[in-house]
């Protein structure tokens, strides 16, 4: 079995992808497991964001990695929150306080203007200096509703994983 560090500290993200790569022959570890300090996310973009953190992960242990971004891009927002999802309404907030923010932002858009898409883009880095790492993206197409339940029931703007794979990564 292959191990790969996956670069996160969240335990159900570590649960998720292990249970959607067990098939595979890898055996996926929290970079907190290994004790790797999260990588500062100085990109711009969820693809760059998600290869920092892969990188960090891949040179701090030694073994290939897999990083994940994603958030929410709101037409009306300009693309906001966008790779600021999970601290739309400040570093520490809750996923709460970052739903009341863009509820509130969206407050004077009209129905039939509120379409956003969740994006999450997941790297696989075969080894730290790997020039060509596996870029997965995916994106769900929606709008954004106009009360806190039903948005709630809907759409999370904090980070999470993709719930599909296609194929395993190669090694």
């Amino acid at each position: 079995m292959q191990k790969v560090v996956l670069a996160t500290g969240n335990p159900g993200k570590v649960r998720e992808l292990a249970a959607l790569l067990a098939d595979f022959g890898l055996d996926i570890v929290a970079q907190t497991e290994l004790g790797v300090e999260s990588a500062e996310e100085t990109g711009l973009t969820f693809i760059e964001n998600a290869i920092l953190k892969a990188r960090h992960a891949a040179q701090v242990t030694g073994l290939p990695a897999i990083a994940d971004d994603s958030g929410l891009a709101v037409d009306a927002l300009g693309g906001a929150p966008g790779i600021y999802s999970a601290r739309y309404a400040g570093e520490d907030a809750s996923d709460q306080q970052n739903l009341d923010k863009l509820l509130d932002a969206m407050q004077a858009v009209p129905a039939g203007q509120r379409g956003a898409r969740f994006h999450c883009v997941l790297v696989y880095l075969r080894h730290a200096a790997d020039p060509t790492p596996l870029v997965f993206h995916g994106s769900w197409a929606g709008e954004i509703t106009t009360t806190s339940a039903a948005a709630a029931a809907s759409v999370t703007i904090r980070s999470s994983t993709c719930r599909r794979c296609s194929a395993p990564p190669p090694s």
